[in-house]
């Protein structure tokens, strides 16, 4: 609106009738009495003006919410912001149905490749209408985004530097000049194991992600939607996810997760407990299986001799 009327935001606070006020306290929450002044001063419906803030949007959920647009859509003009484009769980622009685009022009349908997209399609708008209506204080309880994201950003297993599959095709002379970059430790999180789609295509050096809420609130185009098809995800089944990151974790892992795991209702900590024991018991008996069969093939006689023999010669 400032910019409609050709003045700065500090300007055009003052004309309100407000200086001094800081206009993202104002984007938050207008009160009756500011709404109505607004309102006098622009000609903008109070109810309008209301619509333009995030007076729906719960404290706890105000961390996830960006002060300008995080990605742009190319059909919406450069000076407007809309609040979709302020959601991390929010990837195509509501008004053209276009995809968003990150920093650098590209869309999830380059970065994923479609094969990827299409499996974590259904799973993201699991996610997204799970963190809208958390963010709206619809469905609070003691399980929801904030524990699954906390799950999701914890560490698995302890850092090590890039794998074979994560490393590009490099000659014997540029393996030794990005020796660093081959020695580097990279966070493993549980995240590339709900996920597994995000771990084949995310950078090696871009892959961690920020702890908890942080990753929504400061995560780049493909961190967000990954993260929001793992919420997705646990969401559809929180039992399956958990025992698989555990099963894959080592034991510095696994007490990191259990650790976490504590957050979670005890209902599910129970029967996440009774599939991992039954897990491990049947990994256990598999070793034990294929291990007896080796030992039984080594002892097992020869059916004809290894060698043959001219008749009368030995």
């Amino acid at each position: 609106m400032a910019i409609f009327y050709a003045l700065t935001v500090p300007e055009f606070v003052a004309e309100l009738g407000l200086p001094g006020r800081d206009v993202f306290d104002l984007e938050w929450r207008l009160s009756a009495g500011e709404g109505a002044l607004i309102a006098a001063r622009t000609g903008v419906s109070e109810v309008a003006l209301q619509a333009m803030t995030f007076q729906e949007i719960t404290p706890d959920a105000r961390i996830m919410i960006a002060r300008k647009t995080r990605h742009h859509c190319p059909s919406c003009p450069a000076d407007v912001h809309r609040k979709a484009a302020s959601f991390p769980w929010m990837f195509q622009c509501p008004i053209h149905s276009i995809d968003f685009r990150d920093v650098g022009g590209a869309i999830l349908p380059d970065i994923l490749g479609s094969a990827h997209l299409a499996a974590l399609q259904s799973h993201a708008k699991t996610g997204a209408a799970v963190l809208d209506s958390w963010a709206r204080g619809e469905g609070q309880g003691a399980f929801g985004p904030v524990e699954m994201l906390l799950f999701l950003t914890t560490r698995h297993r302890r850092a090590s530097p890039p794998n074979v599959s994560e490393q590009p095709r490099m000659s014997l002379g540029a393996r030794r000049d990005y020796h660093a970059f081959l020695t580097t430790p990279i966070i493993r999180q549980a995240l590339t194991v709900v996920v597994p789609e995000y771990d084949k295509v995310a950078p090696v050096l871009t892959k961690p992600v920020r702890l908890g809420s942080h990753s929504l609130a400061q995560g780049s185009l493909l961190q967000t939607f990954a993260l929001t098809a793992g919420i997705g995800r646990i969401d559809e089944d929180p039992v399956g996810h958990a025992v698989a990151v555990l099963l894959v974790s080592d034991a510095e892992g696994q007490e990191r997760l259990q650790d976490v795991l504590k957050t979670w209702p005890l209902s599910l900590r129970r029967r996440i407990s009774a599939r991992f024991w039954r897990a491990q018991r049947d990994e256990r008996e598999r070793l034990i299986a294929e291990k007896t069969a080796r030992r039984c093939q080594s002892h097992k006689p020869r059916s004809a001799q290894s060698h043959q023999y001219r008749y009368r010669i030995s």
